[in-house]
């Protein structure tokens, strides 16, 4: 059974509307109440990446306060059409801005794909406000990059999708087209929001750290290679599971629940 959409509430960041939702948890314990901060992934929004695949259910019942957000340019957030607005830097000050809205200093921060990316430069800029993160279906494309943008912004722009004959920008451009998403704002944010880390950045995270990639994943890179350059990162395998089917892998759910009791 699908779970209902949740209501979305809104705020302000430096001039743009920004929707999430915040959730506590439901556990009879009643003894966390820890905030989990979830940042989704490109062309997804808060609910098709954790309110569908019961990752918010999962989370508030095993004793945690769920925040996540539909990033700038998705879901029911602001649309913006110039590529420059959507930086990871930019992006990553929408979470962290998020986090000061709701009054929370400090935050485990799981992100997905580009969501892994915006976590990645939150840990580094504001360490002090993640008290852990989990990168998810992102792994040493965090480093090498993923492949060139350009195909999947002309898919993202193409009139026909009939004619589209890259593969991966026909799968960017269907994703898209599934989530009734704003194509050109989708369009502008692939065109900025790739920038990769360094082997020295990835090296400067200094939170506790889990990669979580699937075995099938021909996007994420790996990332067992990823985690490995995190000082005491570990590393998740999702056995069997590619770039869409990880998000709502039961172990993913499970390995994420044994990370956080094992801080």
């Amino acid at each position: 059974m699908i779970p209902s959409a949740l209501a979305m509430n809104e705020f302000d960041n430096d001039g743009v509307a920004l929707s999430y939702f915040d959730r506590p948890s439901v556990s009879e314990a009643g003894q966390r109440d820890i905030p989990v901060l979830l940042i989704h992934g490109f062309a997804s929004n808060a609910h098709v990446n954790w309110v569908y695949p019961t990752w918010t259910t999962k989370l508030t019942r095993s004793g945690y306060r769920v925040v996540a957000l539909d990033n700038r340019g998705h879901g029911s957030s602001q649309k913006i059409y110039e590529p420059a607005a959507y930086s990871p830097q930019l992006m990553a000050g929408d979470a962290r801005a998020l986090l000061d809205h709701l009054d929370i200093e400090q935050a485990h921060v799981m992100g997905y794909s580009m969501g892994a990316r915006l976590s990645a430069f939150l840990a580094l800029k504001h360490p002090e406000r993640v008290r852990s993160v989990v990168f998810g279906g992102l792994g040493m494309g965090m480093v090498h990059g993923v492949g060139s943008e350009q195909p999947i912004v002309d898919a993202l722009l193409e009139d026909d999708p009939s004619i589209i004959r890259h593969e991966v920008g026909k799968r960017f451009r269907a994703f898209a087209d599934a989530t009734k998403s704003d194509r050109r704002a989708l369009a502008a944010c692939m065109a900025s929001s790739r920038q990769q880390l360094s082997v020295e950045e990835a090296g400067r995270i200094s939170v506790p750290t889990l990669v979580a990639v699937g075995t099938k994943d021909d996007i994420s890179g790996s990332g067992a290679e990823f985690a490995a350059l995190i000082p005491g990162a570990q590393h998740l395998e999702l056995e069997g599971r590619d770039h869409q089917s990880s998000v709502g892998d039961k172990n993913y759910k499970n390995g994420v629940l044994a990370f956080y009791e094992g801080l």
